[in-house]
């Protein structure tokens, strides 16, 4: 349940810190907009930027120039650029006031948006302009931008993926408003501590972030737990009561998204959690100050952490309430606040989609039902005709395990009304199978929204199915395997439903900010325009044929290495070895990506060199850069990481592989350091077992920045290979299909242990301690499970894997041809646009239109 609450305990801001006020349209329209040029005017000059800054330097910050600290000067300088992109926030807001259109509302959990600021001067054309105003005062700019920290309110892909897609959608003028959580600590900050990840909080707030409009006077109040009464009112009609144990309030801050060059600024509103009574003054004054602030602590905790620590049954339970939380929040603030007053629900749809990102947010369908019935007085089938209009789902995974589900007593306990609720949506959709198929029980508990076993659970990925008017997976490969594994009855009972959207990246941050110089090259070649029309990349590839530009080409890729050298020596102090290949491997540590089958690799090398069967000299030089972090809770994964870096501490101490092998493994991956580390790269490493990875989206990052891919057949490599070419990719492992076969068959990992020499050399050279002080027992449990389980089979893909590498060694020998398929993955890569994504999206699952 969710209501509207007036807080008044919050400051009025001055003339010179503007905030956003009156709720109307899909924005928040801000009030005193401080921009003073209206939409459509050229970008100021730079004796006008110059004075916007020192302004916001001294009324804002209460400084002056000489007297600054980086941190002042870049609030000043984030100032002046917001309040420049303010004035198309208004404009914005005034159009979709004015014509109003269906637009999109993305639920994610999820947000990894990067560094705002270059972004927001990019997209506004003031990059240049603001690098002269800052050099005019005496100030580095690369200093300011390094100044920023990066929200970590992501995991990886999947808030990657929605940080891309607002992007797309405010370049393409689609209204959009992006819901989530503001979450106080993100995700954790990674350190080593002799090898092995140290959680830190990431601290991302301390200093304050520009970027963000707090609005406590248009808090929400969102209820947990009580229980549900029946009442009967004058018309006989039976109504439900939810009479809650507690509550707490959703404070929103929003964020302005603007679109590249066009004028448009959509909003993203993250949520945060505050107590409903925070302060106790009779209780403090007793004495018992922990008491008093109890409430306070107890509402925090649910936007404090992003993903709580799960394998505790309290910690299910925050989860839980953070899933509620955030989509009662957006529900009611799109309903009671971004529609006009008196709007009839009945056409909900015709103005809105809520597109699921995953199953985090799918408790928001039961929660629209709450609303429809319980507050707006329809019958239940009315209301459901309305939400199964409303939303559409895309499933991220084909992991079992990160399919969601929540015990029944536990939704029950939280959520007593959503829970009937869903109850009343399952037996209505088993009437619908029992109708088609008759009484085949079977069919009806596999399809049930309700689990039985191991214990009575709601699947989340079956109420979103049976809730979206379309169902989607995010790479050709995947959206099959739905259908066909994950979803196949449901796919049988509903072909039409489901379709195929695959994903894309944003080119504004992973090539024109991130790579300049290689979009300068671009640009220099074939023109501008291709940023918003990635397809014509394709107008590169007479390039490859040309000696000149292979060779720019070729400075472009040193020159973002030098850079990637300076920054691991200065963040890290990690010391590049020049001239080598730049092989990476950098995502999520997980067992389905295979870090360890690539780990595998280079202490094969690393042994066959040191027992002499391998001559250094007949070697590339090749430094491999990991990036990864491992959830809290996920020991194998934590394991895997400490293997990683005690073998690095070994490999890069030893003279005898000096100059040919070097292992380089920065703690704290995040998207900045991705802007330097993947304009870098030679080599892509995306090697999971095939059928078990989604999509990926960091393939197509590496392979719109000029580095070949080794990888799989497995999510969107597939379709990376189709379009780049197989000349250009280096594939192996199994297909789809013959992991299947296999997996049936009986998978035996010791059998290709015992078959390899090279694999046994490598595993017993692991095993025998040689990596962590001669203590076998540090890594057996690595060991055991390589050899007695390795669930995604590394072992099995191992000699195809070592034979791609090979041909990876050869092929880079030859500079020209490594260079010729680098600019083709360059130019064949258009497809791997976000903006495309959209497109797939607006065509096939919202039906909506661009506003111009």
């Amino acid at each position: 349940m969710t209501t509207q609450v007036d807080q008044t305990t919050h400051h009025e801001p001055s003339d010179e810190s503007p905030r956003l006020g009156r709720h109307i349209g899909p924005q928040w329209a801000p009030t005193h907009p401080v921009a003073k040029a209206p939409v459509g005017t050229p970008p100021p000059t730079v004796d006008g930027f110059v004075k916007e800054f020192l302004h916001e330097l001294n009324s804002n910050q209460g400084v002056s120039l000489s007297d600054s600290s980086v941190n002042d000067q870049y609030m000043a300088l984030a100032s002046t650029v917001r309040n420049y992109l303010m004035a198309r926030w208004l404009e914005t807001e005034r159009g979709n006031r004015e014509n109003p259109s269906k637009g999109v509302a993305y639920l994610s959990a999820e947000y990894l948006l990067g560094r705002q600021l270059g972004n927001n001067l990019l997209s506004s054309g003031l990059i240049d302009i603001a690098e002269e105003a800052l050099k005019q005062c005496g100030i580095d700019f690369a200093v300011l931008r390094s100044q920023e920290v990066e929200p970590g309110l992501g995991n990886g892909g999947l808030g990657r993926l929605a940080a891309c897609f607002i992007d797309s959608l405010a370049t393409m003028s689609v209204p959009c408003i992006g819901y989530g959580i503001r979450y106080e600590y993100g995700i954790f900050r990674q350190t080593f501590v002799d090898g092995r990840q140290v959680e830190q909080p990431d601290s991302w707030l301390a200093l304050g972030c520009p970027w963000e409009f707090a609005h406590p006077e248009h808090g929400v109040q969102v209820n947990f737990g009580g229980r549900t009464e029946k009442s009967t009112d004058e018309q006989g009609k039976e109504k439900t009561t939810w009479i809650p144990d507690w509550n707490v309030i959703g404070v929103p801050y929003n964020y302005m998204v603007p679109g590249y060059l066009n004028g448009r600024v959509n909003t993203l509103r993250l949520w945060s959690a505050q107590a409903t009574k925070a302060f106790d003054l009779q209780i403090f004054n007793s004495g018992d100050y922990a008491t008093a602030v109890r409430a306070q602590t107890f509402a925090e905790n649910i936007s404090k952490v992003l993903y709580p620590e799960d394998s505790t049954p309290q910690g299910k339970e925050l989860r839980l309430q953070q899933q509620y939380f955030f989509v009662a929040c957006s529900l009611h603030d799109y309903i009671h606040h971004v529609l006009p007053e008196g709007f009839d629900l009945h056409q909900l749809d015709e103005r809105i989609i809520f597109q699921l990102n995953d199953t985090h947010p799918v408790i928001a369908v039961p929660e629209l039902m709450r609303i429809l019935v319980d507050e707006e007085g329809f019958g239940f089938e009315e209301a459901w005709e309305v939400t199964q209009r409303c939303f559409a789902y895309t499933c991220h995974t084909l992991l079992p395990e990160a399919l969601e589900v929540w015990p029944v007593e536990m939704l029950g306990r939280l959520l007593p009304r959503h829970l009937e609720l869903i109850y009343a949506i399952n037996d209505h959709f088993l009437e619908q199978v029992r109708e088609r198929y008759g009484n085949d029980e079977m069919r009806v508990r596999r399809m049930s929204i309700i689990a039985e076993h191991p214990e009575r659970s709601v699947r989340m990925a079956y109420l979103a199915t049976i809730a979206g008017s379309k169902v989607n997976g995010v790479a050709a490969l995947h959206s099959q395997l739905l259908r066909d594994k994950v979803l196949p009855d449901f796919s049988e009972f509903w072909p039409e439903k489901f379709t195929n959207v695959t994903n894309g990246v944003t080119p504004r941050r992973f090539v024109r900010l991130a790579n300049r110089s290689l979009s300068t090259l671009i640009s220099d070649s074939i023109g501008k325009g291709w940023v918003n029309n990635l397809e014509r990349l394709r107008e590169l590839e007479p390039y490859a044929e040309d000696p000149d530009f292979r060779k720019a080409f070729r400075e472009v890729k040193a020159g973002n290495k030098q850079r990637l050298s300076k920054l691991l020596a200065d963040r890290d102090e990690i010391v590049l070895p020049e001239g080598h290949m730049l092989d990476v491997m950098v995502k999520r540590l997980h067992e389905y990506k295979r870090q360890s089958l690539k780990l595998l690799h280079l202490v094969t090398l690393y042994n066959e060199i040191i027992e002499g069967r391998l001559d250094p000299d007949t070697l590339q030089g090749r430094t491999m850069v990991f990036g990864a972090k491992a959830a809290p809770g996920y020991k194998m994964a934590k394991d895997t990481i400490h293997l990683i870096n005690k073998v690095a501490e070994v490999v890069n101490a030893d003279e005898r592989v000096k100059g040919k092998l070097f292992i380089a493994f920065p703690a704290n991956y995040n998207v900045t350091l991705a802007e330097k580390l993947i304009p870098a790269a030679d080599l892509s490493e995306q090697i999971s077992l095939a059928g078990m990875e989604a999509s990926g989206t960091g393939n197509m990052k590496f392979a719109l920045n000029g580095a070949l891919t080794i990888g799989t057949d497995d999510g969107a490599n597939v379709e990376i290979r189709e379009h780049v070419g197989d000349e250009h990719f280096f594939l192996f492992g199994m297909t789809e299909p013959e992991v299947a076969d296999l997996g049936a068959k009986g998978y035996d990992p010791g059998s290709y242990y015992e078959s390899d020499p090279r694999l046994k050399g490598a595993i017993d050279l692991i095993a025998s301690g040689a990596f962590s002080g001669g203590d076998r027992r540090t890594f057996e449990p690595i060991v055991s499970n390589l050899l007695t389980q390795d669930r995604f089979m590394a072992l099995a893909d191992y000699a195809s894997y070592m034979d791609a590498q090979e041909r990876v060694e050869a092929y880079y020998a030859d500079e020209d041809a490594w260079t010729r398929s680098a600019i083709l993955n360059v130019a064949r890569s258009g497809y791997f646009s976000s903006d495309r994504s959209m497109k797939d999206y607006i065509r096939e699952i919202w039906h909506t239109t661009p506003v111009l």
